[in-house]
């Protein structure tokens, strides 16, 4: 009997310990990594580095003035060196390290190992980031980041700068219209496409920025947002109306630069400019964000005369994805597939969206569209998100580099209330002060009096 509560006294609090903590990394694996997984983690780093970095072929040979130390102080044998490790610092995601490399290493045979230090430290993933020469930074990763999205505090926004979601490495991706000036969007139904422009749109509403949209879905996607829109185009043939305005705000744009431009002997070089970014601030004109919604509605032709319209409206697209740029003119198309089949202009469009995000596709020949021309190694990784995981996307640049994100989930009357709430930033464009939507008042909601009312009598 002795026997069988010394069990229950030892084994109770053991297994009680044990379940809690299969329950946190269930159900709440930001608390389990805090309570459980960072000491494990970072006992099984420290007290083994020298020895997975050997395992891994991370080590080098000593130089000859420590070789002769060790031998001349110690009797050990002189041991292969590894990269010198800096302070181990916790994050409520996973750990971050800096190392400085060994004299002929270099940050790819760091990467190269990334997956076997995952597996020796016990963690769900393992990045490497060069920092300076020679410095580079291993970022790990203690749970599944994408699984349930919560966003970091310190996402670092700013002007044109909007954090739409969260990187597998558990940083934020954050849409920069300043360094990716135009982007497509790719994504089959309810892959999560919508989710990304409400985050792209509500963060850039609450910017001095005018908002112009195409939605030839009747606006059904963008008409929530239509207090903050500068433009709403909900038909090909409101679209074939408004883009030529938007042409020709950019040429006035142009006219603006060129005249800032007028060289003059006392002219500082400082204040000679190729865009409107360079201009005083007085006389910067106001960012304009073009939203395309299902591009291909645009490209879809029932006559002769709606071809001579699309092609009208393609060129129109053409010269605002290539001289956009330098008149604060910005694009982000979106569509369920975007390729050469659409007809004549969509590859030369194409080619210039130069930002690529790519959810769940029903083929693969879509995912290609979108980043087999900028990052061939994505496109098998595009191809494997899982319909139960909506949202989640493969996001790629023409510097060859991408990585997994997920938006985190945001309620499309939220969007609309903080669009509706931000509706006092419009800014007033002449240009497109004939395509404002029309906003219905709200019915003025009288409070409901909590007496009951009397009968007037004689």
């Amino acid at each position: 009997m002795s026997e069988l509560l010394t069990v229950l006294g030892v084994g109770g609090p053991v297994a009680a310990l044990g379940g809690g903590a299969a329950y946190l990394r269930a159900r709440h694996p930001a608390a389990w990594w805090s309570t459980v997984g960072l000491p494990l983690s970072a006992g099984r780093l420290l007290g083994s580095y020298g020895s997975v970095m050997e395992s891994c072929g991370l080590t080098v040979a000593p130089s000859r003035l420590r070789a002769l130390a060790v031998r001349a102080t110690t009797q050990r044998e002189v041991r292969p060196v590894p990269p010198r490790r800096g302070l181990l610092r916790p994050t409520s995601t996973g750990m971050r390290l800096r190392l400085r490399l060994a004299p002929g290493q270099e940050p790819a045979d760091i990467a190269a190992s990334a997956e076997r230090l995952r597996h020796a430290w016990g963690v769900h993933a393992v990045y490497v980031e060069p920092v300076k020469p020679g410095v580079v930074e291993l970022r790990l990763v203690g749970f599944d980041v994408l699984r349930r999205v919560r966003m970091p505090r310190k996402a670092g926004g700013g002007l044109l700068r909007v954090p739409v979601a969260l990187r597998e490495d558990a940083t934020a991706f954050v849409r920069d219209f300043r360094a990716v000036p135009h982007e497509l969007v790719l994504g089959a139904t309810l892959s999560g496409k919508s989710m990304y422009l409400r985050h792209l749109i509500t963060g850039l509403a609450e910017q001095p920025v005018a908002l112009a949209g195409i939605d030839c879905k009747r606006g059904v996607e963008l008409a929530p947002f239509a207090p903050r829109l500068s433009a709403l185009a909900t038909d090909p043939g409101q679209a074939a109306e408004l883009l030529p305005a938007l042409v020709g705000l950019m040429e006035e744009r142009y006219d603006l630069i060129r005249a800032r431009q007028g060289i003059a002997p006392s002219t500082p070089d400082e204040e000679i400019t190729s865009d409107v970014w360079g201009l005083p601030e007085s006389e910067q004109p106001v960012p304009v964000v073009l939203v395309v919604d299902e591009v291909a509605e645009l490209f879809l032709v029932a006559s002769k005369k709606d071809e001579e319209r699309r092609d009208e409206m393609v060129t129109q697209l053409i010269r605002l994805a290539q001289l956009g740029r330098a008149a604060g003119i910005y694009l982000e198309v979106c569509g369920q597939r975007f390729g050469a089949e659409l007809g004549k202009g969509a590859t030369m469009l194409r080619a210039q969206l130069s930002g690529r995000v790519c959810h769940r596709v029903n083929d693969e020949p879509s995912a290609k569209m979108a980043l087999g021309d900028i990052a061939p190694e994505a496109v098998g990784a595009a191809c494997t998100i899982a319909p139960e995981m909506p949202g989640l996307a493969v996001v790629g640049d023409t510097s060859g580099g991408w990585s997994r994100i997920r938006t985190p989930y945001l309620s499309l009357s939220d969007a609309a209330g903080r669009c509706a709430q931000s509706a006092r930033l419009v800014p007033e464009l002449p240009a497109l002060r004939p395509f404002r939507p029309t906003v219905p008042a709200r019915p003025v909601e009288h409070p409901t009096s909590l007496l009951k009312p009397r009968p007037v009598t004689d």
